[in-house]
């Protein structure tokens, strides 16, 4: 019998399989899919010899959150890739926004766009040096983040930790209007925001997009070389290095519970039994695993308060040679963001909001091979993009809208294409969640927005959790630390008076 179970060998339920085998309890993880990762994995999805991250692809995250750094991928292998630019945003005028970890850079990029913009995008940046221990620090800490407040209220004082708080719930363009006077500081943040899906008139967005320009500021937005897949593999093979089993191809059909408390789960027709169960899992899939009839003290109809994060339509791309963008700072830049203007931005979230098809999508496109000469033959070239849409899209009809606008920036771009590989993405699967206000922090996830749930021993430790979505490893590192705090039944340590299976 182990001490805990987790469900699910993505980022997060290997980073919780990790940190409670650091901490000398046994841990089984069972992943239904024969290979780890989730959604950070790497495969040959068009044709031999191409590799395509098949989700997520670059990992500003990854290189600072509390709960990855804990994890040293680096001594696991991971050997991170940085392009000459961190982000490139082509503008119709010819113009293109640039971020990059130079701030001279970025601050003359912005100067373009109107006089001055420059020195208040170096103004913001002071204001990051000084927060962004605290800001990261509530990545990996539960609601109420605590010591994070802690942090800012000293680095800040009482006014400046107020004025702060205004300041995170601002949309973008409000955030832009009080700072900036041209469209390309606006459109640097609006175009970070909908990484999410933080529309440019939403709550939250302008710092938001502030948070993730200003990590691509300060640490880029890196990518490992091989591919996604190698923070997989280097988080499976710590994992199974500090004694963690690991059991693929094995899905959990329902989590059992007891007297208000988990006793373990029903996996493949067996029971297994722990007193620590830790679910990385949407938190709809979640309720789906516990069962009315086993949680008499959970509001079945919980997960229905929970709104999804939008469907997405995800393309990969072999192509014949790199992508001929007219702005030269694209050719130079790993992630290039596809849109006219912040009008532009809200015309697509009015769509969205619709249940429409953008006739013009938000496209955030990825060329990695410009840094990482494995992930094509010499000479060829892999893309990678993708935008939000209605749950009902027709992907392929979305596909070949997001070429037109890549088309639009590089002419001839549709003539290097050999094969591409398209995939729409239910409601929900990229972050667990929206990350509109109403679905952050207390309302996130579970009730309160702490990993623990309603059953005794039971955590939610994905990215329906607080923080949400992205390559942090804070949803599993949450709820293992809240986990090796929780002491199981004596009962159930010794398996007495404990049916084997309980629906």
């Amino acid at each position: 019998m182990p001490d805990a179970i987790v469900i699910g060998a993505g980022q997060n339920g290997l980073v919780a399989a990790n940190v409670l085998a650091d901490a000398g309890l046994s841990v089984v993880l069972f992943e239904a899919e024969e290979t780890a990762g989730g959604a950070v994995r790497t495969q040959e999805l068009v044709e031999p010899g191409f590799r395509n991250d098949t989700f997520s692809a670059f990992y500003p995250l990854a290189i600072t959150s509390p709960a990855m750094r804990a994890m040293e991928l680096e001594r696991w292998g991971v050997r991170w890739c940085h392009g000459p630019l961190v982000l490139a945003h082509p503008t119709p005028d010819g113009r293109c926004i640039e971020l990059s970890r130079d701030l001279d850079v970025t601050a003359a990029s912005l100067d373009t766009y109107a006089q001055g913009d420059g020195d208040a995008w170096r103004e913001l940046m002071r204001l990051w040096d000084r927060i962004e221990p605290g800001i990261l620090r509530g990545l990996a800490t539960p609601v109420p983040p605590v010591r994070a407040g802690v942090s800012l209220l000293a680095r800040l004082g009482p006014r400046g930790l107020l004025e702060l708080g205004r300041t995170a719930v601002l949309p973008v363009r409000r955030f832009a209007d009080e700072r900036f006077k041209g469209e390309g500081a606006a459109l640097l943040l609006g175009g970070n925001a909908l990484h999410a899906d933080l529309t440019p008139d939403s709550a939250l967005g302008g710092f938001f997009g502030f948070v993730l320009a200003a990590l691509g500021q300060r640490h880029g937005f890196p990518f490992p070389a091989g591919g996604a897949g190698a923070i997989a593999d280097a988080l499976v093979a710590r994992a199974e290095t500090g004694g963690v089993t690991i059991v693929r191809g094995a899905t959990v059909e329902r989590i059992i519970v007891h007297g208000g408390h988990t006793v373990g789960v029903h996996v493949d027709g067996e029971d297994v039994r722990a007193g620590r169960v830790l679910a990385a899992v949407s938190v709809w899939e979640l309720d789906r695993l516990l069962g009315r009839d086993g949680t008499p003290d959970r509001d079945p109809n919980h997960h229905k308060i929970v709104e999804p994060d939008p469907a997405v339509v995800k393309v990969d791309w072999t192509l014949d040679g790199t992508v001929p963008w007219t702005a030269e700072a694209a050719r130079r830049a790993p992630v290039v963001h596809l849109a006219e203007s912040v009008d532009a931005l809200t015309d697509y979230s009015s769509d969205l909001s619709k249940g429409d098809e953008p006739r013009h999508p938000f496209v955030v496109f990825g060329q990695y091979a410009l840094a990482d000469e494995t992930r094509a033959p010499a000479g060829k070239d892999t893309a990678w993009a993708y935008s939000h849409v209605p749950p009902d899209a027709e992907a392929n009809r979305v596909a070949d809208r997001m070429e037109e606008e890549v088309e639009l920036r590089a002419p001839g771009f549709g003539t290097l294409i050999r094969g591409r590989h398209v995939a729409l993405l239910p409601p929900g699967r990229v972050n667990g969640g929206t990350a509109q206000l109403h679905n952050q922090f207390i309302f996130r996830g579970t009730r309160w927005g702490r990993p623990q749930t309603d059953v005794g021993g039971l955590y939610l430790a994905s990215f329906s959790a607080h923080p949400g979505g992205g390559v942090h490893g804070a949803g599993g590192w949450n709820a293992a630390r809240s986990a090796l705090r929780f002491r199981p039944l004596a009962r159930l340590r010794r398996g007495a008076g404990v049916p084997a299976s309980t629906a």
